[in-house]
């Protein structure tokens, strides 16, 4: 985990930046309070310990991945079993953790960058596992792995200590799916009209059975190993089930200060 500080960041895509899409904006501020962030999307192996502690509301598979290996990221986890994981090793290690909210996600993501990814304004596959046969701006193709490579392979962390945020798997996100920025929380928190409450952390906790019902779309982000330069921009966002290219990492809230 990394302590990710607080600030104010551009959230989404300016209308300059290539191959954006309209449900990347507007753009707007964003105020973030500081969290603990995973350093890289859980693996196989933390899966595997978490799934074999005791069972808060629903069952999870010792191992649902595709592709095998425990230093490789977990996949084909929807977003209830993301939500089942962090609430075992919440109780587990009495400390809240969490998916993270949307803003959380782009605001760790950029590190302070502005630029499509935060390595700059382009992306090699040295650097990051995404579908290389295709370029992003005046970038080159590269290679084709079509799967998981192990977390943080590439010596390629941002400026917070984060990788493996562009490609490799996509994340989930607590905010249900928007098609849109307009109307979009300003404070980093998550955006969902049905919950109201300061903290999502214990929303989740009380309602966690009716939470676990909940069919609506929510937001993945950062790309995978499948996808094209393009969707593994910082600002870029999607949705889907569970897939084999689909993970999570977690979020790990600390305690308000005056």
């Amino acid at each position: 985990m990394i302590l990710i500080p607080s600030g104010t960041f551009m959230m989404g895509a300016p209308e300059t930046e290539k191959e954006s899409d309209d449900w990347e904006k507007p753009q707007h501020e964003v105020r973030v309070e500081r969290f603990l962030m995973g350093r890289y999307p859980i693996t196989q192996g933390q899966w595997k310990a978490v799934a074999d502690m005791p069972q808060v509301a629903t069952e999870l598979k010792s191992n649902p991945s595709t592709y095998k290996g425990d230093k490789r990221p977990v996949t084909d986890v929807s977003w209830h079993d993301a939500i089942e994981f962090c609430a075992r090793l919440s109780v587990h290690t009495n400390r809240k953790y969490r998916l993270p909210s949307e803003a959380e996600w782009e605001y760790a993501c950029r590190a302070g960058t502005t630029t499509p990814f935060h390595f700059g304004e382009t992306i090699s596959t040295d650097v990051a596992n995404y579908y290389g046969g295709e370029i992003y701006g005046e970038g080159e193709k590269g290679e084709v792995r079509g799967e998981t490579t192990e977390v943080d392979k590439f010596d390629a962390a941002n400026q917070f200590g984060l990788s493996d945020l562009h490609g490799n798997v996509w994340e989930w996100c607590l905010d249900p799916w928007h098609d849109d920025y307009k109307g979009a929380p300003r404070n980093g928190s998550v955006w969902d009209d049905n919950n109201e409450q300061e903290d999502y952390y214990d929303h989740i906790v009380k309602n966690i059975e009716q939470i676990l019902t909940d069919d609506r779309y929510h937001v993945l982000r950062g790309g995978s190993f499948l996808n094209y330069p393009r969707n593994c921009r910082s600002a870029y966002r999607s949705f889907n089930n569970a897939r084999d290219n689909i993970g999570f990492r977690v979020v790990c809230v600390l305690p308000r200060t005056p």
